[in-house]
């Protein structure tokens, strides 16, 4: 389980510097327009981020 874990954020880092390396100008307008959203709608951002994840992940584990 550990190993998955690890491996799960492995990716996590892998596709966000991919991210920031191919698509720089939209990522940067991106942080930008979370500096300006309030504190409870990066939150439901954040939980429905976290949900899709969730799903996701049962999803591939079916």
């Amino acid at each position: 389980m550990f190993e998955d874990i690890l491996t799960a954020i492995g990716l996590v880092l892998v596709i966000e510097g991919l991210l920031y390396a191919v698509f720089l100008g939209p990522m940067r307008a991106m942080i930008r327009a979370a500096l300006d959203m309030s504190e409870n709608q990066l939150r439901i951002s954040g939980l429905v981020t976290m949900a899709a994840g969730v799903l996701v992940v049962w999803l591939a584990r079916l």
